[in-house]
């Protein structure tokens, strides 16, 4: 798989209506919650991305499987200067389950 085909951009991840807890406290004992921007992944249609911060020069993304989120809330959408709109969410994911944080960045020599 070439990095080209990696760096591709995602699609947006339309928010499904998941069933809500009956109490959300109890959410709170088996689950984490995480917040950012919702998008399908781009290989593996069973994993979520999460950008914490879409519009920020310095961010990071999470990698979850679906089957371990419970809950999903949407939250108020993120408009930039220019207009354009980004879908914003809270997950909650079991506690245990494997999820992946990844902070990209481009490789530049800084010395100058």
């Amino acid at each position: 798989m070439s990095i080209h085909t990696l760096l591709q951009k995602t699609e947006k991840l339309e928010i499904q209506a998941y069933k809500k807890p009956k109490d959300l406290k109890n959410l709170s004992k088996s689950y984490v919650a995480f917040t950012g921007s919702p998008q399908k992944h781009p290989v593996n249609s069973s994993k979520v991305i999460l950008i914490t911060d879409p519009f920020s020069t310095n961010t990071f993304y999470y990698e979850f499987n679906k089957e371990d989120i419970s809950y999903v809330e949407e939250l108020p959408n993120l408009v930039d200067p220019n207009g354009e709109t980004v879908t914003m969410g809270r997950i909650w994911v079991k506690k245990s389950s494997l999820g992946i944080r990844c902070i990209p960045f481009i490789v530049e020599d800084t010395r100058k």
